[in-house]
């Protein structure tokens, strides 16, 4: 089973919209896009499909794709080497600003995981707390798809990085990991305790202590202990026991000093019980200007503790957020802050609090907080922003606080390219240059994609031209450096330059779109699909889907446009297909003259058939249109998660997964949906324990199956894969639809093959594939191949192949049972098929490498860096360095994997050796010196 765990497949952020020139283009996240049409004169569209699309036809002239606000490294891997050897020797204080940068670095690749990782190593690593509150609330809102519906912002989420408490501590929590959080655990009573015995009238026993002195504070009196006052602080302690004349009265007037009767006789108290939380938050205010003004640091952190701990809504945390900036209380206002910073993306909504983070004064007072943490706040702040697409005012005074608080060079660049990207949404083409130019002084030689852009803009299609061509024959080039010189190029070099594009990168999506459009005007259609088909193969998104159904809707063929436009609303119910362009029913309108009624058993017989032939996109309209039909039927939402992971949609299949959770009608099937969210959130044990509550509740099949699917996640012994077994034949006798019992039969099998019982692995797969689960296939081929019937698994792979509409993994997986030439033609398909694949250029690499052709070898690898540098690939590549004599670029790779995961043992071992071996030339040089 361990073997069918689904990976989050890389995401580029590349992701390009219809647009006119005159439009801000727009990136992919989850707010509405636009799509703009203009008439086709060559329309042969059915008279129905011509209703519904009252706009016409995109054309190419439309066609843009969006500037990257990420950093863009000119050459990633040397910067990750970089970084991580800056880590390895930063200082303590540095470290966490060091994984701040590299969060800023990674941000192009789109890899979720790998950010999550950079950040949360940024929060261990933080030490002052308003640099804490910050990075806590960036965590959560990473994972804010996770969040069950009815949780509060300040809500401790059970993880130690994102608890608000737990952030509101000085210091490094270098040991913290992202797991179970202690905060809410109720410690036993101590009244009574056999250690230690505290009573009511212990506590409150120095309040019987005898005054001796009186504060006036006009004709009222606070009675007060002298040595108990002296106590709290120097200055007090000169008052009282030194040479000024307070020292030889019985009463001292304090009428002068600002403090109410109420805060002196609270002081009175806390000087004898040492206790705040008594007292009302204004007489606790004033106790810390008093605390404040006579340096009582004791009263001053007990005041700053407590009304920390009560911020828990916005409306205390705007009240108290003046209060502690008028005592410049570090410890408060960061609570305040994190109220703030914890209700994002709704904060950038809310007036007051973006009066807040945009005014002027604020920013004057915040300055005691630092730079370098007021960086990390706006960095935050407008990072949101931009995945919100906001474009306001208020958005460019965030990024312009960003770079006014920036001190390194990448923060400045990253400050200046994103204040760029803004101002040309906004259609500022001048301003957005100006912006554009100061970012590439800084060495961010992406901006200048933004200065050409905007050149061309205004009219300067030439000197935009020639700005990339320079580009181009300056550096090492890129896939998005031809992309962007083919918006200036016509005719048969612009096609050249797409061509070229997609060579260097094929996770680049505009040229795919583009080559679509353009067939397509020219009546090719067959090519123009099979253009688009290709890039949604391996890079689904809303958008690709959207073109794709357009092209579906332009030609009559209403059924697939239906079944694209229901995955694009499965992916992002508040898509605004077309644009908002088309009329509101359009789904209703489809779906009226695609087909009658269909009836459940209908639409089960269709899920069943689509789910069979791997189609994922189908099966997924299908179920939308299940749940269109009857809303109630809450386990659909929780068969549309399965199909969200499968295609690589996490957030989506997270969204899915919540509202099953919220809609759940039994206490049993909530326990299993939040038992999966659990589980993917990587929390094993804690999934177990919700399994099997809902076992004791109610014994069903995914009860049993989430549970046998968290105990293969550990590593057993061959005892306890037999529990697994066990707990799949159970999770079999319950009642089912044949699409889950398929997963639970191949998932067996699985088991068994990890046993070595292959006769029952078999047997297993056979019968997952009696009831049409296709992809069993791929396990019984390896059962064969383990039998050593090569062919046999070979024979079975081929079978997947012919049933299933996804075939880019089977292809992969067939070159493991064929021979070495085969085996490539496959790893070849499987390249052209999903290019995103990275193990098809290490098995080639690997195959130049045993011929004796190191160069190639290298070169192949480097084509997968040059747009997917992960781990695997590089530690290969850093090998092939080592065996070919190239040792300072076999420590760089080396150290470019290390960045990416530094716990990597066989990359580590290969590090060390790389070092020695240069260090061991290093020396034999200087003593034949």
């Amino acid at each position: 089973m361990r073997n069918l765990k689904l990976f989050e497949r890389f995401k580029s952020t590349q992701v390009h919209a219809f647009t006119t020139q005159d439009s801000p283009s727009t990136s992919s996240n989850g707010s509405p896009r636009i799509m703009k049409f203009l008439g086709h004169p060559k329309s042969s569209s059915k008279s129905k499909s011509r209703s519904l699309l009252p706009h016409g036809f995109p054309t190419t002239d439309l066609l843009e794709p969006p500037l990257d606000s990420y950093l863009k490294p000119i050459d990633l891997v040397e910067s990750l080497s970089n970084l991580y050897r800056r880590i390895e020797s930063s200082s303590e204080s540095e470290t966490y600003m060091l994984y701040l940068e590299q969060y800023a670095v990674l941000g192009s690749l789109g890899d979720a995981k790998l950010l999550r990782r950079c950040l949360l190593n940024a929060r261990r690593h933080a030490i002052d707390v308003p640099c804490k509150v910050v990075l806590s609330a960036w965590l959560r809102f990473f994972r804010r798809e996770y969040e069950l519906v009815g949780v509060e912002s300040m809500d401790c989420n059970g993880l130690a990085t994102e608890c608000p408490k737990t952030s509101l501590t000085h210091g490094c929590d270098l040991n913290v990991d992202d797991e179970g959080c202690e905060c809410s655990t109720v410690c036993e009573d101590e009244f009574g305790s056999d250690d230690i015995k505290f009573s009511r009238a212990d506590e409150f026993s120095g309040l019987d202590e005898v005054s001796d002195i009186s504060f006036c504070v006009g004709s009222e009196k606070a009675k007060c202990v002298r040595s108990r006052i002296a106590a709290l602080s120097r200055p007090f302690e000169a008052m009282l026991y030194g040479s000024f004349v307070e020292s030889r009265t019985s009463e001292i007037d304090f009428s002068e000093n600002g403090i109410s009767i109420e805060a002196m006789v609270a002081l009175n108290i806390y000087s004898r019980i040492k206790r705040v939380d008594l007292f009302r938050f204004e007489t606790v205010f004033e106790l810390l200007q008093l605390a404040s003004k006579f340096c009582c640091d004791d009263l001053k952190s007990e005041c700053e503790a407590h009304l920390a701990a009560s911020v828990t809504n916005l409306d205390k945390a705007l009240t108290f957020v003046e209060y502690a900036l008028e005592e410049r209380t570090a410890l408060l206002l960061s609570a305040c802050l994190q109220v703030f910073l914890r209700e994002l993306p709704q904060s950038l909504h809310n007036p007051k609090v973006m009066r807040f983070f945009c005014s002027s004064e604020v920013k004057e007072q915040l300055a005691f907080l630092g730079s370098e943490c007021l960086f990390l706040l706006y960095y935050f702040l407008s990072q949101v922003g931009m995945e919100e697409k906001l474009t306001t005012e208020p958005m460019l005074i965030l990024l312009e606080r960003t770079r006014e608080f920036a001190r390194k060079n990448w923060q400045k660049a990253l400050s200046l390219h994103q204040m760029g990207c803004v101002l040309f949404e906004r259609k500022d083409y001048k301003a957005a240059q100006f912006h554009f130019r100061l970012a590439s002084s800084l060495g961010h030689v992406y901006s200048l994609a933004g200065v050409s852009r905007t050149e061309y803009k205004q009219g300067k299609r030439y000197s935009a031209y020639k700005l990339m061509n320079f580009l181009i024959s300056n550096h090492k080039p890129h896939g998005w450096m031809y992309q962007e010189r083919s918006l200036y190029n016509v005719g048969v070099e612009k096609l050249k330059d797409l061509a070229t594009a997609t060579e260097f990168d094929p996770t680049l999506t505009f040229p795919y779109k583009y080559r679509a459009v353009m067939k397509f005007e020219q009546m090719q259609i067959k090519e123009a699909f099979e253009e688009i088909d290709r890039l949604v193969q391996f890079k689904l998104s809303p958008e690709c889907l959207e073109l794709r159904a357009w092209l579906f809707l332009a030609t009559g063929d209403r059924e697939r446009c239906l079944r694209d436009l229901r995955a694009v609303l499965s992916l992002e119910p508040n898509y605004v297909v077309f644009g908002g362009k088309m009329r509101d029913d359009l789904v209703e309108a489809l779906t009226a003259q695609c087909i009658e009624v269909e009836s459940e058993a209908d639409c089960w017989v269709r899920l069943f058939d689509r789910w069979s032939a791997v189609d994922d996109i189908g099966s997924l309209a299908v179920v939308h249109q299940m749940l269109q039909n009857d809303p109630s039927k809450n386990f659909l939402r929780f068969r549309q998660s399965l199909l969200l992971l499968r295609l690589n949609c996490q957030g989506a299949a997270m969204r899915c997964l919540r509202m099953a959770w919220n809609l759940a009608t039994s206490e049993a099937e909530r326990l299993v949906y939040e038992g999966w969210l659990l589980y993917d959130m990587g929390y094993v044990e804690e999934t177990l324990t919700k399994a099997e509550e809902a076992i004791s509740i109610q014994r069903s099949f995914e009860a049993f199956f989430l549970k046998a699917y968290a105990l293969a996640d550990k590593n057993l012994d061959a005892d306890e894969l037999s529990c697994v077994v066990q707990v799949l034949e159970e999770a079999l006798k319950c009642p089912s639809d044949g699409l889950r019992k398929g997963q639970a039969l191949n998932n067996l099998g699985s088991i068994y093959i990890d046993l070595g019982m292959l006769d029952q692995a078999e047997t297993a797969y056979k019968n997952a594939i009696e009831i049409k689960h296709t992809r069993a296939h791929q396990g019984l081929a390896r059962v064969y191949f383990l039998k050593n019937q090569r062919k046999e698994a070979c024979e079975e792979m081929t079978k997947l192949i012919e049933k299933a509409c996804s075939k880019a993994a089977a292809y992969e997986k067939r070159s493991e049972y064929c021979e070495r030439e085969k085996a490539k033609e496959d790893l070849d398909m499987a390249t052209t098929l999903d290019p995103l694949r990275t193990y098809p250029y290490r098995y080639r690499a690997a195959v130049l490498m045993d011929d004796q052709r190191e160069t190639e070898a290298v070169e192949e690898l480097s084509k997968a860096i040059a747009f997917r540098p992960e781990l695997q690939t590089l530690h290969l590549r850093a090998a092939f360095h080592e065996a070919t004599g190239n040792l300072s670029l076999a420590t760089q790779d080396c150290e470019a994997a290390l960045c990416l995961d530094p716990n990597h043992t066989e990359t580590l071992h290969l590090y060390s050796r790389s070092k020695d071996q240069a260090s061991s030339i290093d020396n034999t040089i200087f003593g034949l010196d």
